[in-house]
């Protein structure tokens, strides 16, 4: 009797175990969860990468702040979008992505509006007038948005995680979500934002009719002097029963792209950064350059690319027209050939 009843409980506790894990969203083994240091602090799946040194670091910040005051040729093409199809489209659902400016895009798709690293300020910056400036102003307007489902925020620096906007956009609506990688929500609640929710690589999501994924991604994490790699960085993806969008927030290359492409690919779209990469022995480890997105894109399966992250913000060395001059070059000749995308700010294309 009680060696029955022992095994009819392991039973229970074993169903019990499976459907909390169900429940946490953990996938497919090398999908996470994300590892740590003796000190809590946060790793790249390669371990600790090397940081450049002050020979480096210091002379790029001085050329930034004197391009605060020098102009910079070859920013992006920006196109008027009032919105209004966009608004419409957010009770049909048509696939669509809009180029807000540099990571920022607006995603609809199963039903679902969504945004990633949105960010409206005219400097990537914890004050607004220092920092790096911004070159075209944002494809859309703030109050032309329609109603915003969820956000996905990749990581914490301040071009990606813009707490300006992200207040601004839950002020806006009670309704949207704020997803964020681990040791990011305090943040956020800092800031009066609430309705957030913290991911561990390999977790998951359920929001409507999407399934949002959390997922590796090479790069660091700081917003202070204290803090360095103390919060997560993710990349992202959301897939439904028509369409699958992979958005790789910022990220140095990785195989993880070719797991990420094992255990969720094909994806109908994805979106890849293509710039900042120069002065490479600062950027290399963290940031694709142009032929490593498409090589990345191939990895993931993906059916299109999306160049973003570039021309946008005064963030790096490399000329403004640079990166999509290049990633039009290195696509070409491979399996996604014109399905290697870059859109003017503002621009809505169907995927």
């Amino acid at each position: 009797m009680s060696l029955s009843f022992s095994r009819a409980a392991l039973c229970a506790v074993g169903v019990l175990a499976l459907a909390v894990a169900a429940s946490a969203g953990m996938m497919s083994p090398g999908l996470g969860p994300a590892r740590r240091d003796a000190d809590g602090r946060f790793l790249n799946e390669a371990g600790v990468l090397r940081q450049a040194g002050l020979d480096v670091t210091v002379p790029f910040f001085l050329r930034r702040a004197a391009g605060a005051v020098y102009e910079r040729p070859g920013a992006p093409e920006r196109v008027p979008n009032d919105g209004a199809s966009l608004r419409e489209n957010a009770a049909h659902s048509v696939p669509t992505v809009t180029w807000i400016g540099h990571a920022t895009l607006l995603v609809q798709m199963g039903g679902v509006t969504f945004l990633t690293d949105p960010i409206w300020s005219d400097t990537a910056s914890p004050v607004s007038f220092l920092g790096p400036r911004r070159f075209v102003e944002p494809g859309l307007a703030m109050d032309a948005l329609p109603p915003v489902d969820f956000v996905l925020v990749s990581h914490n620096h301040f071009d990606h995680m813009d707490l300006g906007t992200l207040k601004e956009l839950a002020e806006r609506s009670s309704e949207t979500r704020f997803l964020v990688p681990l040791g990011n929500a305090e943040t956020l609640r800092d800031d009066g934002i609430d309705a957030v929710e913290e991911l561990d690589w390999g977790q998951q999501i359920a929001i409507g009719r999407v399934t949002i994924h959390c997922l590796p991604a090479q790069h660091w994490s700081r917003r202070g002097l204290r803090d360095f790699q103390r919060a997560l960085w993710a990349s992202w993806a959301v897939t439904g029963s028509e369409r699958r969008f992979y958005f790789g927030g910022d990220s140095g290359y990785f195989e993880g792209f070719k797991r990420i492409g094992g255990a969720l690919g094909p994806f109908d779209l994805a979106a890849l950064p293509i710039g900042a990469y120069e002065p490479q022995a600062m950027m290399r480890p963290f940031h694709l350059d142009p032929e490593q997105a498409v090589q990345a894109a191939l990895e993931l399966r993906a059916r299109r690319v999306l160049g973003i992250h570039y021309g946008t913000f005064d963030l790096s060395d490399e000329p403004l027209a640079e990166p999509p001059a290049r990633f039009r070059a290195a696509a070409k000749g491979t399996s996604l050939g014109r399905d290697a995308w870059l859109l003017r700010i503002g621009e809505t294309r169907e995927f």
